[in-house]
């Protein structure tokens, strides 16, 4: 079951994605005007239950980033080995994971153009996966991680690199420009860890691979993210962690290969899906 949200003849919708088309759900939830309220009420498992034997309501629509008004969203940065030699700064494996904020306005959904800002051209890709909590924790133990998430979803965190060098401790401006991102297709329920154990993360520009791992070599595996994070936070559902980039942005060549308009990047997880977006300029 994989469930969207989208806008069909100017209203939006949540619902459950098939391959026909979208079965609209919100309708019969009001109660949950969002995703998001749905994830906050751990209730993904009554969407599914409506959504059977269900005909599709929507063939013609447009792919809504797929948690529009997620409050904290939350990025672990540098978190495969090669990503870290990629910096070419002789740093050993750190101790602790690098963490910035990002916020649902930088974000677009599925099949929509990222926007290059006319202040920088720097647009990098960065395919990830993003886990999307489902219950309260805090102090959470790496030995029960797993059972605080409710689904999961794809991202292309995508960056205005030269805008993450203007300050010495944050990349917070450089990860937070308006549409330069993207989060969906669509949210998968998280129902076994072979979800993510086995998951291996490929990112492509214009049909050419450009990354290509698996998340056991990250440096920081997505159960010490959740105990780590939820030492310092109480998280909360509707929570979304991103969980680290392999190795391969387009900052990394020589020359770096940034995005330009009609570029098309694909990031794919085998099991969640296929996350795709162009590339255009912002109009001012």
């Amino acid at each position: 079951m994989r469930f969207a949200t989208y806008t069909a003849n100017e209203d939006t919708f949540y619902g459950a994605a098939t391959d026909d088309g979208m079965i609209a759900l919100s309708p019969e939830f009001p109660q949950w005007p969002s995703l998001y309220d749905v994830v906050a009420a751990e209730a993904l498992d009554q969407l599914a239950a409506a959504a059977q034997g269900r005909q599709v309501t929507h063939t013609e629509f447009i792919y809504e980033m797929v948690m529009p008004n997620a409050r904290r969203i939350l990025c672990v940065g540098v978190n495969f080995p090669d990503r870290n030699a990629e910096y070419k700064d002789g740093s050993a494996q750190p101790k602790y994971m690098s963490l910035f904020p990002r916020f649902a306005s930088g974000f677009t959904g599925h099949e929509r153009n990222l926007v290059r800002p006319p202040e920088n051209h720097t647009l990098d890709y960065e395919g990830e996966v993003a886990i999307v909590i489902g219950k309260k924790g805090r102090r959470i133990p790496q030995e029960q991680a797993y059972d605080y998430i409710a689904a999961l979803t794809l991202c292309n965190e995508g960056t205005i690199r030269d805008w993450v060098r203007h300050a010495k401790f944050n990349v917070t401006q450089g990860k937070n420009w308006d549409n330069s991102g993207a989060i969906g297709p669509w949210l998968v329920p998280f129902t076994d860890a072979s979800q993510l154990d086995d998951a291996r993360v490929v990112t492509r520009v214009n049909g050419e691979v450009r990354q290509d791992d698996t998340l056991n070599r990250m440096m920081f595996p997505i159960r010490r993210e959740i105990e780590y994070i939820s030492t310092f936070m109480t998280l909360q559902p509707g929570d979304i962690i991103v969980t680290g980039t392999p190795t391969g942005a387009g900052a990394r060549f020589d020359p770096p290969k940034y995005l330009k308009p009609g570029d098309v990047v694909e990031v794919e997880v085998e099991g969640i899906g296929t996350l795709r977006n162009g590339i255009e300029d912002e109009v001012v």
